[in-house]
């Protein structure tokens, strides 16, 4: 019983340790990830401008402009969940690029 109750305390432990680990982790993917969707968030910009000038003369999208805003859209979304700690999931560059979340319609 005694070695039982000793096993929770350590888990305990190792799950609070964890999660100190985690959010002091969080200060470094704020600053690197933060930086790299902040210039990326630029490039959107531009792409904004250009997709809708295109769209004034040819009357369509360019669909790969809107594609490549997605994937934008979808790391922002994964590094606010992160951030804010919804989720233990690190984002790009982190880990690898995630799926988009909606698609190009």
């Amino acid at each position: 019983m005694v070695k039982k109750q000793k096993n929770k305390e350590m888990k305990a432990k190792s799950v609070r340790f964890s999660q100190r680990k985690e959010s002091w982790m969080r200060i470094i993917v704020l600053i690197v990830t933060g930086i790299i969707l902040v210039l990326w968030r630029y490039l959107i910009g531009a792409f904004i401008i250009i997709n809708f000038v295109y769209s004034i003369f040819s009357g369509k999208r360019l669909r790969e402009l809107a594609e490549l805003s997605e994937i934008w859209n979808t790391q922002w979304y994964l590094f606010q969940k992160y951030m804010t700690f919804v989720t233990n999931t690190r984002p790009f560059p982190f880990t690898s690029l995630a799926k988009n979340i909606s698609k190009y319609e």
